[in-house]
């Protein structure tokens, strides 16, 4: 398929809770949003979702699309870049559900769904592609080759996002930059060039940051006391660190805008929140070493573009980094937020993974 005209697009983006779709008419230059949905996702059950967003699309009179483009998180050791799924592909995502397990199942199946309403081309784009180039010392985990050889590695996630970002900005302006992917799921990333050179995910999206239900980062030791000691078995110890851990594990919810507002008078969201912080002001920190220096933080994802007070207690400690905010600029969520002056560029910038997508599929279908 080649078509020279505009191609509408749909984004199908499945989350472990929620179903994001979008519809956009796509042309070899620009890419014009026709509407967008976000279902929760009740049970598991992607495929309800996705048919209610499909349907709220319909009522509204929009067009049935000719291609549609999937997220998919986890896209293994081989694949580099989006690519046309066909069954060989989907046999590889099914072998590549227990690297992602609590967002495998869900692109799968929002690919399933796609396939019994229409006979239109489907695009995986993957998450870890983006990370794909790291250098060695990045991507290789400290263990023997024949675990190595198996895939066990670091891979990277939010690659999507990173990529619009990277996009927005552009690669000379970034400079070393990082940017802060914080939502429910948060990860950074070291770019230069505006590639990746380090992040702070690794073999899964459990780890790196602390997270609103994953553990980030944890002592390999500590499952193994678990399993050893507390009778825990693997799927036990997937639901603990995937869905029990992180700001619901140190507070009771997952809900950073409820925390923040809850903090003043509740040491449980205060510390939650003061940990989250923590956490994350430590990884700026790593990466910055790594890049040998900062000129610019990005901070993107629901978290990182809509919390200021997140933002600024991130930011306090960094000064050597140079890094210094503007408090009003900060509060208004404007697009620059660091202090004129400032040695390193402080910026928000609202993330579109669903627009990256129907770049990807759109430039696919032109071949």
């Amino acid at each position: 398929m080649s078509p020279s005209g505009p191609l509408v697009v749909l984004c199908v983006n499945s989350g472990s809770s929620s179903s994001k779709t979008a519809l956009f008419e796509v042309d070899a230059t620009t890419e014009d949003e026709l509407g967008r949905a976000e279902q929760p996702v009740d049970a598991g059950d992607h495929r309800a979702a996705l048919d209610a967003a499909l349907a709220a699309f319909h009522e509204r009179g929009l067009p049935a699309p000719a291609a549609v483009g999937h997220r998919v998180v986890h896209g293994g050791p081989h694949h580099a870049e989006p690519v046309l799924v066909d069954d060989g592909l989907l046999a590889e995502l099914r072998e590549l559900v227990p690297f992602a397990p609590l967002h495998m199942p869900a692109a799968i199946s929002g690919i399933e769904a796609i396939a019994d309403r229409w006979d239109v081309p489907q695009v995986a784009c993957f998450d870890t592609a983006f990370h794909h180039d790291m250098p060695a010392l990045a991507k290789r985990l400290p263990l023997p080759d024949a675990i190595t050889v198996a895939g066990v590695r670091r891979y990277g996630f939010h690659g999507l996002s990173y990529e619009y970002v990277v996009g927005a900005v552009g690669a000379a302006e970034l400079g070393r930059g990082v940017i802060a992917h914080l939502g429910n799921g948060a990860s950074m990333v070291a770019v230069r060039e505006g590639r990746s050179v380090d992040t702070t995910m690794g073999f899964t999206p459990t780890s790196g940051l602390l997270m609103s239900t994953r553990t980030g980062d944890l002592d390999p030791g500590v499952p193994v006391y678990l399993l050893r000691e507390l009778g825990y078995d693997a799927d036990r110890l997937e639901q603990l660190v995937d869905r029990e851990s992180g700001l619901v594990a140190l507070s009771g919810t997952s809900d950073m805008q409820a925390l923040v507002e809850r903090r003043a008078g509740d040491a449980r969201a205060a510390f939650a929140v003061d940990a989250f912080c923590y956490d994350a002001r430590r990884h700026v920190g790593a990466l910055a070493a790594v890049l040998g220096g900062l000129d610019t933080l990005v901070f993107t994802g629901g978290i990182g573009e809509n919390a200021a007070s997140v933002r600024a207690e991130i930011c306090r400690g960094l000064e050597h980094l140079g890094i210094t905010l503007d408090g009003a600029a900060n509060e208004a969520h404007a697009g620059v937020i660091s202090a004129s002056g400032a040695a390193c560029t402080v910026r928000v910038v609202p993330t579109d993974e669903d627009l990256v997508i129907a770049r990807h599929t759109g430039a696919l279908m032109r071949g």
